[in-house]
């Protein structure tokens, strides 16, 4: 009788462990549809695979706080608006002032954080990039934060991108959406 009870018992272990891994691995399958869901429907409204963003600094505030997560559009689904353009035209208003705010790579480069700040105005080459300025080696963007106190400059005037506009090719996309605070998460885990 003892051997039954303990045969019985070892089936039943078995019988449980196999349900909790088959438990498990629907909620995995689950969880890889439903990011793979949210990918396909970003890929279609937002033109990118993953589309957000987590704010790393305070450069745009207050318009975008250092945590936020920034829903971007791909730069090939928005006419840019700069802010010189939005103030003569009264144009679209983006996170409180005129013109887009646009995420760049920096220097083109790849694999480097890319910059969230605001297109200020276009340059063609060989115009001043700002008054009094020095000439813009080529056409481009000139860039700058929203944050009056840590960007008094244009991004092109110190080191973020030094006498260097923000070429079209380097332009991730627009900024859309604000999701205040959800990005401290991301930023934990990149340690930030």
């Amino acid at each position: 009788m003892t051997s039954i009870n303990l045969k019985n018992r070892s089936q039943s272990t078995t019988e449980k462990e196999e349900s909790f891994l088959i438990s498990l691995g629907k909620d995995v399958l689950s969880v890889l549809a439903f990011l793979l869901l949210f990918m396909l429907l970003s890929k279609m409204v937002f033109g990118l695979w993953t589309p957000m963003v987590a704010v790393e600094s305070g450069s745009m505030e207050p318009h975008m706080q250092k945590g936020d997560i920034i829903f971007i559009k791909n730069i090939e689904r928005v006419e840019l608006i700069t802010n010189e353009e939005g103030q003569e035209n009264s144009g679209p208003r983006s996170f409180g002032e005129y013109g887009h705010v646009i995420l760049y790579k920096p220097y083109g480069q790849e694999g480097v954080t890319p910059i969230i700040h605001r297109a200020m105005y276009h340059v063609n080459a060989g115009e001043p990039m700002w008054e009094n300025g020095p000439a813009a080696p080529y056409s481009g963007y000139i860039t700058k934060g929203d944050n009056p106190v840590t960007n008094n400059h244009f991004d092109q005037e110190g080191q973020i991108s030094y006498h260097t506009p923000i070429k079209d090719e380097w332009i991730i996309g627009v900024a859309k959406y604000r999701i205040p605070y959800l990005g401290h998460i991301r930023l934990l885990f990149s340690g930030n």
